[in-house]
């Protein structure tokens, strides 16, 4: 059986009469979409049109809630209690779960976004908190964890599927989490170096850090920032790299996940 592993996008990430990145280009490459669900971005009307065309591509949907920021594109850190924070996923998860019924499909994972995202790799309180937004609203969606971090953790101890995540366009820290932006280079945007990256990530199940450190981690999926000008160039080049080294792109759904 060949190895597979699953390609996902952060979409939907526009809001009213903004877009941001080219979902239309990336739905043919990706097998699965964090989409936006309103409070970092996404509207509506975003977000009925993408779960629509997704599911016409066969694209599994997931919910990608983020902070309430758009002004900030949910990349600020805020301060929030764990309880805040766990009702504040559940009523993304439930917005998303709304416009899919449009389209007769069914939300299947999680995603948090930008800096939640971050802060909750680190702090078991927040990666808590969300795992228990999700079991609350459906227990058979999967939590989408940086590989190694206290979502990881968080999702197991809770009886969650989990799908653990490496970053396609992502330099990674010594302790396995990703690199500030803030950092020089901390977004890749190279096809090539991209690739070179994740076939290793795959093959070897490992992430290598900007100082070379090499730290073993199971990887179910990996995430591509579409908001990016360089996503589709180096999506498509990262999922040719995958299939060249034999690994099959299958949606989330389809992964063994442990």
């Amino acid at each position: 059986m060949a190895r597979q592993i699953n390609l996902n996008a952060d979409m939907g990430e526009g809001f009213g009469a903004y877009e941001i990145g080219d979902d239309e280009a990336l739905l043919p490459i990706v097998r699965s979409a964090n989409i936006a669900c309103g409070f970092h971005a996404g509207d509506p009307l975003t977000m009925h049109h993408l779960v629509t065309r997704a599911t016409a591509a066969g694209v599994s949907l997931g919910a990608h809630p983020g902070f309430n920021d758009l002004w900030g594109f949910g990349r600020r850190r805020i301060d929030t209690s764990p309880k805040e924070l766990e009702y504040m996923v559940a009523y993304q998860i439930g917005a998303l779960q709304a416009m899919a019924s449009y389209a007769d499909a069914k939300v299947t994972h999680v995603k948090p976004h930008g800096a939640l995202n971050n802060m909750a790799a680190e702090d078991a309180d927040l990666a808590r908190a969300i795992g228990r937004a999700i079991k609350a609203v459906d227990p058979s969606l999967v939590y989408v964890a940086l590989a190694g971090s206290e979502m990881e953790k968080a999702g197991e101890a809770l009886g969650l599927p989990v799908a653990r995540e490496g970053f396609c366009d992502r330099q990674y820290e010594d302790d396995g989490n990703l690199t500030s932006r803030k950092i020089p280079g901390a977004v890749i945007k190279d096809p090539e170096v991209a690739t070179r990256n994740v076939v290793n990530m795959v093959l070897n199940q490992e992430i290598v850090s900007r100082n070379g450190k090499r730290l073993p981690r199971r990887i179910d999926t990996l995430c591509v920032h579409g908001d990016e000008p360089s996503a589709v160039a180096l999506a498509r080049s990262v999922r040719s790299g995958l299939e060249a080294a034999g690994v099959e792109i299958v949606p989330l759904t389809e992964m063994a996940l442990g």
